[in-house]
């Protein structure tokens, strides 16, 4: 059963070579097809419409986005010039990735702390006093990133400029706890004289 493929070869080389018989290639070609299975292909524009209607949706949620986002308001809280010195220098965040992170987070806070400030006629004065302490802690602030832009960074000032961010945040918890307090007790007042009245 063995034989020798060489041998095989040599001896179909020297089998005359005759030509086809006509048609074998288009026999051959249609008995492929009957045996093969065809592979159905997706028509070109199918992709066409597709690609178009992915396109069209896209636009459409971008449009929704753009138009439909609520207007930012326009109003700032805490001075940029409180966390960096109004000349280039060097400020806390910029020593340190993680010294960036507490400046950044003390920063947020108080911003959060004064955008819930809610003014009115009973606190205005309480709030008032309140903001000329944070308006000497904010000099303060400056007067300190002044000091490590000249004298450089050192443990004083970095500490310094961290407590200085902690009493401002500190004073707004006071403030926010002094007018739910200044609330509560406007609110029993107004119990009270309903009840009196009755």
């Amino acid at each position: 059963m063995s034989q020798d493929l060489r041998e095989m070869f040599k001896r179909m080389d020297s089998v005359s070579e005759e030509p086809m018989k006509v048609g074998h290639e288009q026999r051959f070609l249609k008995r492929m097809e009957e045996e093969l299975p065809r592979v159905k292909t997706v028509s070109f524009p199918l992709f066409k419409i597709a690609a178009s209607l992915i396109i069209l949706i896209g636009l459409g949620a971008l449009i929704l986005v753009k138009l439909g986002a609520p207007e930012l308001m326009d109003a700032t809280v805490v001075d940029k010039d409180t966390a960096q010195p109004a000349e280039k220098g060097i400020s806390l965040g910029d020593l340190s990735p993680d010294l960036k992170k507490v400046e950044d987070y003390y920063m947020v806070n108080i911003n959060l702390e004064l955008s819930q400030l809610k003014i009115s006629d009973h606190n205005k004065a309480l709030i008032d006093s309140f903001m000329e302490r944070l308006e000497e802690l904010n000099v303060e602030y400056k007067k300190l990133n002044t000091e490590l832009n000249e004298i450089g960074p050192n443990d004083q000032t970095i500490t310094a400029l961290i407590k200085n961010l902690q009493l401002r945040l500190q004073l707004l918890h006071k403030l926010r706890d002094k007018l739910q307090e200044l609330k509560r007790i406007s609110k029993e007042e107004g119990e009270n004289d309903l009840i009196t009245s009755v």
